[in-house]
């Protein structure tokens, strides 16, 4: 692709880093981004230096916020004895569209996949097992996408807390095999949590 600019190249390259957007979109975007008035790129620039340098992660659920403590954590009207344990912030936001549940949520930040690199120690795992060894919690429900990769972390997150007195259950598979969370519609994800199952019966079931 041949540039009339080394600054619209530039740009263009950077845009094409994002996900799912090829050099072709890329250009694209940034070319309407050159016909759009200064005062609206510049906004546009601002709310991503905001997003980098401003955005926290809870530091009880290591979910995104503005606080130290998210809203969700931060609510009296959650309880705070169910933990939903899901892989990223996309699966916090379509659970909390179906406005099913009212517990709180454990963001792990991916899924045990040894292909890739990723082991327990990547995640956020071990202050997930220290809250039940605190007994802080009366049940934890798996809402990972069911793939091998979200089975697995499941079932070592199981392992490491079976001996305590808890309850453990996964959202109802409703959901396909093999489906991401964020692109179940919210009636069959709100029906999921609501009709959630025992995690041991999901192991008899493999």
């Amino acid at each position: 692709m041949d540039f009339s600019s080394k600054l619209l190249e530039k740009a263009v390259e950077e845009m094409a880093q994002l996900p799912g957007i090829g050099k072709r979109t890329a250009l694209r975007l940034v070319l309407h981004l050159l016909k759009q008035p200064e005062e609206q790129t510049l906004h546009l620039s601002k709310a991503l230096i905001d997003l980098k340098t401003e955005v926290n992660f809870c530091k009880n659920c290591h979910n995104v916020s503005d606080q130290e403590i998210c809203e969700i954590c931060a609510s009296a009207n959650r309880d705070k004895r169910i933990v939903c344990v899901v892989e990223d912030v996309r699966d916090v936001m379509a659970i909390e569209n179906t406005s099913q549940y009212k517990g709180v949520y454990h963001v792990l930040g991916g899924k045990i996949s040894p292909m890739d690199g990723i082991g327990p120690s990547q995640l956020n795992i071990e202050s997930l097992i220290q809250k039940v060894h605190g007994k802080e919690i009366d049940e934890i429900i798996f809402a990972l996408s069911s793939t091998m990769e979200g089975d697995t972390t499941n079932f070592y997150i199981y392992r490491q807390i079976e001996a305590e007195d808890i309850i453990t259950s996964t959202i109802a598979r409703g959901i396909g095999v093999g489906d991401e969370l964020e692109y179940a519609d919210e009636i069959t994800l709100g029906r999921s949590i609501l009709h959630r199952i025992p995690f041991e019966s999901s192991l008899k079931n493999s």
